[in-house]
């Protein structure tokens, strides 16, 4: 299987999932601690973050699994509150500082290209204290964030992603709570948090370009995460409409507003209204953005991130009962094919990644398209043979390379990454409804002395 000169091999971390350390060497709390900290039933036997994968201390160990993989570029997000305990400049931690300017510095002399995320889900405590995303003045505090982030680490750091799968988060945190902080504002926090995470992102970019760009020369985007979605009766027009509104849900809610024309999509404003209206609602659930916000959102990527994993089947599912909640709002249940091979939520379709990227290719202009997660998961324990993850990746690539303009950019300086999720296991949690469950291992490195 031949890759394009240009081709750039990746894999990628989070804070929270691999450094450990929660609480090391002035580190403020993040959301995460306290959600895993307060026990019950939220996550699996009482599992934590608090030592992950020790990456705090072993960042040696994790420099020597990428130069043995041989990876090109490394994504890695930063931790707000090690850096900034309590989510402001007021303190700034200068281990945090240190810990990062290792890991930037050992990944450049080794010829690899970090890719830097600022925010993957794990909010300063603190700022959560005073309304975390579903307040405003989340804005200016990530804002005043991204900007010391950009003038601490910038001039080695030219990849940036602002923040990770705004879509998963505003769902899962804030509409159905399972997230930190654990909340549920079904039907209104989500819409809430995605528009402040919108917010966040332009003006985070906005300050990359008229502060930095000029002399550090890199590149803004935020990451979002997309499951190919296909209506589960091609025959029903029921079906494909609903497929049509699902995806534009769940990708075009943020795509649109940063890639096109500053505001959310026409379907969505509709549908939104029109259930708010049922539901005995004064006006739509869903904020507006101002004609002057339009403009500063407008054009703030500077490349599409994307992160796919598996494919799903729509099926129409009228809202009767004016239920709240987003997935209400679109009127959908959805589903596998029970044909599709699987490992807990990940459903094996090549296919989707394909479609997905051709959707985006045709809806937003033919943008440079970064594949920022993928990847396939273990069972718990996870075996060493895992024939069938590198089967998962064998056909996945296999349909990248069928259409490579797609995927991949020739004529850009750097050469556009693939990603896979992660060098090493990762401590993810996640539950579905009541019911909490640990993610099988995404990690291709097996972590023996891995403690929770």
């Amino acid at each position: 299987m031949a890759f394009p000169e240009g081709f750039g091999w990746a894999a990628a971390t989070a804070a929270y999932q691999v450094e450990g350390g929660w609480d090391a060497d002035g580190k403020g709390p993040c959301v995460w601690d306290t959600f895993t900290h307060q026990g019950g039933e939220r996550v699996f036997k009482n599992q934590t973050g608090d030592v992950a994968c020790g990456s705090y201390t072993l960042w040696e160990e994790d420099l020597k699994c990428i130069k043995q993989l041989g990876l090109t570029h490394y994504r890695f997000s930063l931790s707000w509150s090690r850096l900034l305990p309590d989510g402001t400049t007021g303190f700034i931690n200068q281990k945090g500082i240190d810990y990062y300017n290792k890991i930037i510095d050992d990944l450049l002399t080794n010829g690899v290209t970090p890719i830097v995320t600022l925010y993957h889900f794990d909010l300063p405590q603190a700022l959560e204290d005073q309304g975390g995303w579903l307040s405003e003045a989340i804005i200016e505090f990530f804002d005043k964030y991204a900007q010391f982030c950009f003038s601490t680490f910038g001039d080695r750091v030219k990849q940036w992603i602002t923040i990770n799968e705004a879509n998963i988060l505003s769902m899962m945190a804030y509409d159905l709570g399972i997230f930190p902080p654990g909340v549920p504002h079904c039907g209104t926090g989500g819409y809430q948090a995605a528009h402040n995470l919108i917010k966040a992102h332009a003006r985070s970019w906005h300050s990359y370009d008229s502060l930095f760009r000029k002399e550090q020369k890199g590149l803004v985007s935020l990451s979002l995460f997309a499951t190919w979605l296909e209506p589960a009766d091609p025959n029903s027009v029921s079906d494909q409409e609903a497929a049509k509104r699902a995806i534009t849900f769940h990708l075009d809610f943020f795509a649109k507003p940063i890639f096109i024309d500053g505001d959310y999509p026409e379907v969505v404003k509709s549908q939104i209204a029109s259930m708010s209206q049922k539901q005995g609602y004064p006006s739509s659930r869903l904020p507006e953005f101002t004609e002057e916000e339009k403009k500063m959102i407008k054009g703030t990527a500077d490349f599409f991130a994307v992160q796919y994993y598996t494919t799903r089947l729509i099926k129409y599912q009228e809202n009767r009962k004016g239920e709240l909640g987003i997935l209400q709002d679109v009127e959908i249940e959805f589903f596998p094919d029970p044909s599709w091979k699987n490992v807990d939520w990940i459903y094996v379709v090549p296919w989707g990644v394909r479609k997905l990227l051709k959707y985006i290719k045709d809806t937003y202009n033919n943008p440079v398209i970064y594949i920022t997660e993928n990847g396939f998961p273990q069972s718990d324990p996870a075996p060493l043979d895992d024939t069938q993850r590198w089967e998962y990746f064998r056909q996945t690539f296999q349909e990248l390379l069928k259409d490579v303009t797609v995927t991949f950019c020739h004529d850009c300086e750097a050469p556009q990454p693939y990603e896979t999720v992660s060098p090493i296991n990762l401590f993810v949690c996640v539950c579905v409804c009541v019911c909490v469950c640990k993610l099988p291992s995404l990690g291709y490195v097996f972590i023996s002395s891995m403690k929770n």
